[in-house]
């Protein structure tokens, strides 16, 4: 896409741009950070500016707190402060856009009591273009008295002049140009439902494999599972991908792996107590185990714990997650696609597939969960 915005091929950077936002949204979240500094570095990159930008407006503090909002481009800047639907209170941009415009003075003091008139030129010259996008004429009195009086030279005279006029005055008549307040959204509280934890397992298969964790010779009941399963990712909803595995995972602890095996009623998974780091390769563990779960013609579980330590976790970028040498539990990569993962008989005490030999299979949903102790 930035080659043909560097060939001047309109028609196809819309086109690119329009695939990315429609079918790869999943993949544009996950690189956030990245695609909102490249989509601002090229004007023609209107679609990814907005999307991007629609983003920011409903979760501006994921940008103004992070520490790339210093080195934000100023026309990305401008293009969020100008919008009416910024959810941010006025006060809290304007701190901002000081703060912004501070940073790229490099050796002025955070402190404005102490600056020079040249000083406050050079924030003003820095703030011109955004300076006409803070509705100062929404601010409280207090605000202007707190936080825009110490930086009160770098406004232009008459627009100063009238923000006391109004402060003073609020009925008096002004010259200047007054933004109508940013509307806040009010988020309806939908009605409570409660929704299912996994699309792939129900609260018995959750107790099962809490059972298995903590070694019990009985599964525990729906009732007494001491454990919450937190969802940290979901096939269809993040992608079946090794690099979305890595971008939600890597560093991750105590981590259930559910698979449903495409075109059967088959529950694969797996659990790791340690850590994935895509950098590690082998990871000696004694703990963890895989297994496939009773659940429609699939009459009955299968439990397997390792038993070769030193190969029950494989970590490597170029892979999915994958449980001992020669791959008991592996995932290639594209997961939902024919043969990219399998089951073989090595590293653990038992094989979770009827199947003596190596076992290939798609999946049609994966699940990624971290289980911790309940209150």
């Amino acid at each position: 896409m930035l080659v043909a915005c560097e060939f001047l091929l309109e028609e196809l950077v819309k086109y690119l741009e329009t695939h990315l936002i429609e079918t790869n949204s999943s993949w544009l979240r996950l690189r956030f950070s990245h695609i909102y500094k490249t989509s601002f570095q090229n004007n023609q990159l209107q679609g990814l500016q907005k999307w991007c930008n629609d983003i920011m407006a409903k979760y501006p503090d994921k940008l103004f707190e992070s520490e790339d909002f210093i080195s934000l481009p100023e026309n990305a800047l401008i293009s969020l402060i100008k919008r009416d639907d910024l959810q941010m209170e006025e006060r809290k941009i304007w701190d901002y856009v000081i703060e912004w415009g501070v940073a790229q003075n490099p050796g002025l003091s955070s402190d404005p009591t102490s600056w020079t008139n040249e000083n406050f030129l050079a924030l003003k010259a820095t703030l011109k273009n955004c300076l006409p996008f803070i509705r100062f004429f929404q601010m409280t009195n207090d605000d202007i008295v707190d936080i825009v009086n110490p930086y009160h030279q770098i406004l232009e005279k008459n627009l100063w002049d009238d923000i006391l006029k109004r402060f003073l005055t609020p009925n008096r008549q002004i010259s200047s140009i007054i933004l109508p307040p940013r509307v806040i959204l009010t988020f309806k509280l939908p009605s409570r439902v409660t929704e299912p934890f996994s699309t792939v397992i129900n609260e018995m298969h959750a107790a099962e494999i809490a059972s298995w964790v903590d070694k019990k010779a009985e599964a525990y009941s729906v009732i007494n599972n001491p454990y919450e399963f937190k969802l940290l990712l979901r096939g269809s909803r993040d992608g079946f991908t090794r690099e979305s595995f890595w971008n939600l995972c890597d560093q991750q602890t105590n981590t259930v792996l559910i698979i449903k095996v495409n075109g059967t009623d088959e529950i694969l998974g797996g659990y790791n107590p340690t850590f994935w780091d895509k950098s590690k390769g082998w990871i000696s563990c004694n703990d963890s185990f895989i297994f496939s779960m009773k659940n429609g013609t699939i009459q009955s579980s299968i439990l397997s714990r390792v038993k070769k330590p030193q190969y029950a976790i494989y970590c490597f970028s170029g892979y999915g997650p994958q449980f001992g040498s020669g791959g008991d539990l592996y995932m290639a990569n594209n997961f939902n696609q024919i043969n990219n993962c399998y089951c073989q008989y090595n590293s653990y005490e038992r094989a979770i597939r009827n199947t003596n030999c190596v076992s290939y299979f798609s999946v049609s949903e994966y699940e990624i969960f971290q289980i911790q102790k309940k209150g």
